[in-house]
């Protein structure tokens, strides 16, 4: 069964990763990135496996802009966060992170491309 990070996890999170407390632009668009993995329809999960879970709440955190500032920091370690929740561990290079980040951002890949990419940067944690 797949664990999901909350509201108040992704506020606690972003704290830390930014060693303040985060300036929220809007808490809604905060919020809809978290749940956005939960998404069902008709019953059945939007976003099937955890790899595009994942990448649905990266994509949605990054591109929100939740945030007045940190949005790439938060979403990184929102996706980090929920592979740990999840027992495993996402571990890229820090180079290959940043540009993977970036492209998301940017749009240039889509939702299969970064579960495909998060899929094989993931490893069981022990």
């Amino acid at each position: 069964m797949t664990e999901y990070l909350t509201l108040e996890d992704a506020l606690r999170i972003a704290e830390l990763t930014l060693g303040r407390r985060p300036e929220v632009r809007d808490l809604g668009l905060l919020d809809a990135a978290v749940h956005r993995p939960r998404t069902s329809l008709f019953g059945a999960d939007a976003y099937p496996d955890l790899h595009t879970k994942a990448a649905a709440l990266l994509e949605s955190a990054v591109r929100n802009h939740a945030l007045i500032d940190g949005n790439k920091r938060l979403g990184w370690m929102l996706c980090y966060d929920f592979y740990a929740l999840n027992g495993q561990l996402l571990a890229p290079t820090e180079d290959d992170a940043y540009d993977f980040v970036i492209a998301v951002v940017e749009g240039k890949i889509e939702l299969a491309e970064m579960a495909a990419w998060l899929a094989e940067n993931v490893t069981p944690r022990t």
